[in-house]
């Protein structure tokens, strides 16, 4: 058995192979395009894709014998999802926030009086770095079930410098000892501290001057995000902290144009960064010229859902030429889920994308947005082996069966890492 493992796995007879092909972002019409092949199969060696094709065309290459063999059969396989926006590591919960939003209190209001992020900021504070690394662990496990095996994570809920490093030096731990890939954001400035209240300016230099170059400088991170919004930081600030994150080498991303037409989404372009997120107010020239620039907008419309707002205009995006991905926003306030088929169903019924177009904006655009789309986010040789299997012979079925979990198997870098049949996560070195 140890050497038919070595060999690697085979997947065969899967009702649809749904490649999602490619290895850059897709934008506007070519998000349509998935690159079905039916009665598909591939070949994972070594951790990565080695062959792909229609069953008969696989078996005739390779001996099946020699392989662990996973029967698809009536069964939808697609590239392993990528949630591209969370803010998984965190202390504490926000339940109450729930019904204060129920009877009217806006998320801006929360946080103005100390509570929304800064109510994180002060749990995330006290917890130890063994529990945010439990909690953390669990969500990871939730999301692995769901089909995901690469996730964005951002620090922020420190906004000083040894939270900050601790939830980055959390993520870095549970990136090394869970299947599911985490990616690395620094989100120093998510909010203005109590410490720094009115002085933001003074709040963005602490940062520049102390924390970013203790994130950057310990490999830490791989991108900087700021939260660009009114009240909180301004594109003036925010393009001056994220100049200096590119000098320290660390790719761009924003929070952009959530609550106010502000021209975050301007400034992503203007910058090129890797994406701008949220957008549910980005102006039309801003919808234009990220298009042009090929930023990938990450919209997150489980936030728009759980804070009652309006729902970024993503049919606008693509139908402009623009680059769609989308993300749970996972986190204890505005959004706390880890239903990637929610976020699609909502993005179909609010957002007016087709499914084709979610499935898109889940693998291959989302990898596109972490700046891996040569090495995720689709079924292609040489890519990694990450790959779902349904329990349902179409990919329709997973905003079909709304905010259900469809996912029967994850396979991550050949090994199967979770199986709902069985009931297990299994922790393997990969």
């Amino acid at each position: 058995m140890d050497d038919v493992m070595k060999k690697g796995l085979i997947i065969i007879n899967a009702a649809e192979l749904v490649t999602c092909s490619g290895f850059a972002q897709k934008k506007g019409p070519e998000m349509s395009d998935l690159h079905i092949i039916p009665d598909g199969a591939a070949v994972i060696e070594n951790g990565v894709f080695s062959r792909v094709g229609t069953t008969q065309e696989i078996l005739s290459e390779v001996k099946s014998d020699q392989y662990t063999v996973i029967d698809a059969w009536n069964k939808a396989v697609l590239p392993g999802f990528v949630d591209s926006h969370t803010h998984f590591v965190f202390g504490g919960y926000r339940e109450a926030e729930f019904e204060w939003r129920l009877r009217g209190d806006s998320y801006m209001e929360i946080l103005q009086r100390g509570g929304g992020i800064l109510s994180t900021v002060q749990s995330t504070h006290r917890a130890t770095p063994e529990e945010l690394f439990i909690g953390g662990k669990k969500r990871l496990d939730s999301m692995l079930s769901f089909g995901v095996t690469t996730v964005e994570g951002k620090s922020g809920y420190g906004l000083d410098i040894e939270t900050e490093i601790k939830q980055l030096e959390v993520m870095a731990r549970l990136d090394q000892n869970h299947p599911v890939d985490v990616v690395r954001t620094f989100l120093g400035a998510h909010a203005v501290p109590p410490d720094f209240k009115g002085q933001a300016d003074a709040y963005i230099d602490f940062v520049i001057d102390q924390v970013l170059p203790r994130a950057a400088s310990q490999n830490l991170a791989e991108f900087c995000d700021i939260f660009c919004e009114q009240n909180v930081f301004s594109v003036e600030q925010s393009r001056r902290l994220l100049l200096k994150a590119r000098e320290f080498g660390l790719k761009l991303k924003l929070h952009a144009d959530e609550i106010v037409q502000l021209g975050g989404a301007e400034l992503a372009a203007e910058l090129q960064a890797v994406s701008a997120d949220h957008l549910l107010q980005a102006s039309d020239e801003g919808i234009a010229a990220m298009a042009k620039s090929g930023v990938v907008a990450t919209l997150l419309p489980g936030t728009a859902f759980s804070l009652k707002e309006s729902y970024a205009r993503g049919r606008e995006m693509i139908d402009r030429g623009g680059a769609v991905a989308l993300a749970t926003d996972l986190n204890p306030g505005s959004c706390f889920t880890e239903s990637v088929p929610l976020i699609m169903a909502l993005a179909t019924l609010y957002m007016n994308l087709t499914v084709e177009e979610t499935v898109t904006a889940m693998t291959i655009n989302g990898a596109a947005a972490l700046n891996r789309q040569e090495s995720i986010g689709s079924i292609d040789v040489g890519k990694k082996g990450d790959l779902i299997i349904l329990e349902f012979p179409s990919y329709k079925f997973i905003p079909y069966h709304i905010g259900v979990n469809t996912v029967e198997t994850v396979v991550k870098q050949g090994k199967p890492v979770f199986d709902k049949l069985a009931g297990t996560h299994n922790q393997v070195d990969l």
